[in-house]
């Protein structure tokens, strides 16, 4: 019997084993068949099966075994954190369809890209409030626009208190994987989104003793985190890489030259290692695929990176056809989920020596783990 919330957030059953905290924190499987532990992150909640980063989402991630939701977290124009996939609304919103915002259809440049539409930093979190999600893929994913209009938008602190009320429903610890999203842009406008986000972790109980791994594809935001925290039992930061020349945002505003290419060398990886966690690759920089669009053989990176002390989170994992490698579609279509593909392809990726990923569908990403 549990007695306290304290002792709750201490353990947790998990798939018939416990789950305790480690010495940082994060939980680990007490059962002798689990060596490894690979963790599951909902990549913006269950987006292959609901409108992303709803309470829907969320629900159904949590439920299919999800070791952790996504936020990506933008900026009102009041100053308030919440769930978007980036700071354009179009595509996640009916915004469009609402009249009353015509007007605020404009034109801005983001980390480098320019679209003309409606960003959240023009509206204020009661205005955003007043819209709905919708599917982001809906060419892709049309099962899903079933749920248009039905959810509004998350605040990150709303996000905080559902995992929490799940948490304590499933007896279980529901990590969070925060992602900082555009901040250089922010800051620009002067929405700078670190010290309210740090702030928000202090007001929260279930922040103070959650796993918690912050993400971002810039340099400079994390590095902050780092020297304001320091090192925290329960918060590891995870670094966001690309592949090739592209720059972090904050590293083209600053007119450095430091490519995400440069930063998964091994020397980059040690760099990273002095800041960060973990390095969050994209898959097909941990195992390309070759000319005839099967995997080829594993990079030196996931070695190069655990070499430097560092996990290996990978994003992203989608059960359609159109996502996965040639070597595990089968012939029902691009738009179709092939669950068996799905699960194969995660494996290898598994058996390459990743510690963790990112999936659209938490239910198939952990039975990729259990297989």
């Amino acid at each position: 019997m549990i007695n306290s919330r304290r002792s709750f957030l201490k353990t947790a059953v998990v798939s018939g084993g416990m789950l305790s905290l480690d010495a940082t924190g994060f939980a680990s499987q007490a059962l002798a068949s689990s060596a490894r532990k690979v963790e599951l992150f909902a990549h913006r909640g269950a987006s292959a099966l609901r409108p992303e980063h709803t309470l829907a989402a969320y629900a159904r991630a949590i439920a299919d075994g999800a070791d952790y939701i996504e936020p990506d977290l933008v900026s009102t124009r009041d100053g308030v954190l919440v769930a978007r996939h980036e700071a354009i609304l179009d595509e996640t919103t009916d915004v469009s369809q609402r009249p009353e915002f015509a007007i605020k259809r404009t034109t801005k440049t983001i980390d480098g890209r320019t679209h003309t539409g409606w960003f959240c930093d023009d509206f204020t979190l009661s205005e955003l409030k007043s819209l709905r999600a919708v599917e982001r893929l809906p060419k892709v994913r049309p099962q899903n626009t079933f749920y248009d209009g039905m959810f509004q938008i998350l605040t990150w602190d709303e996000i905080i208190d559902f995992a929490a009320a799940e948490s304590a429903t499933v007896g279980r610890l529901i990590g969070l994987v925060p992602e900082l999203k555009h901040s250089t842009y922010f800051a620009k406008v002067g929405l700078p989104l670190e010290d309210r986000f740090l702030k928000s972790l202090t007001e929260h109980e279930y922040t103070k003793r959650c796993p918690l791994e912050i993400q971002s594809f810039e340099v400079a935001n994390l590095k902050y985190i780092r020297n304001v925290i320091g090192k925290k039992d329960n918060i590891r930061l995870m670094q966001l890489v690309a592949e090739g020349n592209i720059r972090p945002a904050d590293v083209v505003a600053a007119g450095g030259d430091l490519s995400f290419g440069a930063m998964s060398s091994k020397t980059g990886l040690r760099d990273i290692a002095r800041y960060a966690d973990v390095v969050a690759p994209p898959t097909r920089a941990l195992i390309p695929l070759v000319a005839d669009g099967k995997l080829g053989k594993p990079t030196a990176l996931i070695s190069d990176a655990h070499d430097a002390g560092l996990l290996v989170h990978t994003w992203t994992f989608r059960p359609e056809n159109r996502f996965l490698a040639a070597d595990f579609k089968d012939g029902n279509g691009e738009n179709a989920r092939n669950e068996m593909g799905s699960i194969a392809e995660i494996r290898r990726y598994i058996d390459a020596g990743i510690d963790g990923f990112f999936s659209d569908d938490s239910e198939i990403g952990r039975k990729a783990i259990n297989a």
